[in-house]
């Protein structure tokens, strides 16, 4: 079969890209269910406390995702800016994933630890009290807004459902835990342990 008659046929052309496709797609991905970096949490790493997990949800809720990466990519001019490369056993418990592409803002895969409570706490409520030139919004509601774990326990059900380990206790425990706190510490909470797991290497 030559190039000119499947560049005459469109059906045939589509079905053949689709194969090819399909065929480098599984050759690509499938043996990345069988490695244990990629399927097995790094040591020491542990499910989010009520507090984060919640902290996770504002984080996801106010689209800090969406300018903010968490993927350190094996670079030079990213591992002496941020620290260590992300690993795929660091986010294991991670439903859904906040890796990315694009960064509008630098990347806090690394940041918990980095900077005190009270800084991020000034940081969010006027970004440009600590960074002049930046252009990331505010969020003043952060700090009036409070949480009362209604939902927590079921969520932390969920995710147990698809293998994050939390235990009998910490579901039970898990409303009073985050109940009637700011969504501000929760948030910060969130952010402190962001990348602590693997030590920064810098």
């Amino acid at each position: 079969m030559n190039h000119e008659v499947i560049e005459k046929k469109l059906p045939l052309m589509i079905l053949l890209i689709t194969i090819v496709i399909s065929f480098g797609a599984l050759v690509e991905i499938i043996p990345l269910f069988f490695l244990k970096s990629t399927t097995e949490p790094v040591e020491g790493l542990k499910p989010l406390t009520a507090l984060q997990l919640e902290g996770r949800d504002i984080y996801i809720r106010e689209g800090c995702h969406v300018c903010h990466t968490q993927m350190i990519r094996p670079f030079r001019a990213e591992t002496e800016r941020y620290g260590h490369y992300s690993v795929a056993g660091e986010s294991v418990y991670d439903h859904p994933f906040l890796w990315g592409s694009k960064r509008t803002g630098p990347d806090l895969a690394r940041v918990g630890g980095r900077y005190s409570d009270a800084w991020h706490r000034a940081h969010l409520y006027n970004p440009r009290d600590v960074v002049p030139e930046s252009n990331m919004p505010a969020f003043p509601w952060l700090f009036s807004q409070k949480l009362d774990g209604k939902d927590t326990a079921a969520k932390m059900k969920a995710l147990r459902a698809v293998g994050v380990p939390y235990t009998d206790e910490q579901i039970e425990t898990a409303r009073q835990e985050v109940a009637g706190k700011y969504e501000i510490e929760a948030l910060v909470a969130y952010l402190q342990q962001l990348g602590t797991v693997i030590k920064n290497k810098r």
